[in-house]
């Protein structure tokens, strides 16, 4: 029977010195989230899926690609307009038009470095149409840094064409 009450107590020991650790530092250490790529190669950094830029339409090209339909499978390049600051989780790529594309990642499974912007990119995925809800664009706003007036600006859902990416090619 004692060792069956010792287990407790060193568990009690154990959660207490890891309180202890984080405490006697004052202050939680907020250390950028490591976004170590998938693949290196010599066209760039691959995150997510390994993708070449073999067969990429430029970004240009989309609306084309895309037609009338709601969705496509395409390969594209162009370069990084912004990507979240919060952890890398979407960015952004500037249409022909004038419009943002955010470019999502499958399943959460990925990010990219915050230090994108302006780069040259290859994305994988699907191009789709979508109604984005006011919640949304003003929690992109928030991770993007704008201001409380400008994410209280935002009041109605928006059209958009978004990206939802498996991979991502940053070349070099």
């Amino acid at each position: 029977m004692r060792p069956l009450l010792l287990l407790p107590a060193a568990l009690l020991l154990l959660l207490g010195a890891c309180q202890n650790a984080t405490s006697t530092s004052g202050t939680a250490a907020t250390a950028p989230e490591a976004v170590p790529p998938t693949a290196t190669s010599p066209q760039g950094k691959t995150y997510g899926a390994a993708i070449t830029s073999a067969g990429a339409q430029p970004l240009s090209a989309l609306p084309t690609l895309l037609g009338t339909q709601d969705s496509a499978q395409v390969k594209l390049v162009g370069p990084v307009q912004e990507v979240c600051q919060a952890k890398g989780c979407w960015m952004t790529m500037k249409l022909a038009d004038g419009r943002d594309m955010r470019v999502k990642f499958k399943d959460y499974a990925f990010f990219v470095p915050k230090d994108i912007s302006g780069k040259t990119i290859v994305i994988n995925g699907w191009a789709h149409r979508e109604t984005v809800p006011v919640s949304d664009l003003q929690h992109y706003a928030k991770d993007a840094g704008k201001s409380a007036a400008e994410i209280a600006a935002i009041t109605e859902p928006q059209q958009q064409l978004n990206f939802e990416a498996d991979g991502v090619l940053v070349q070099e």
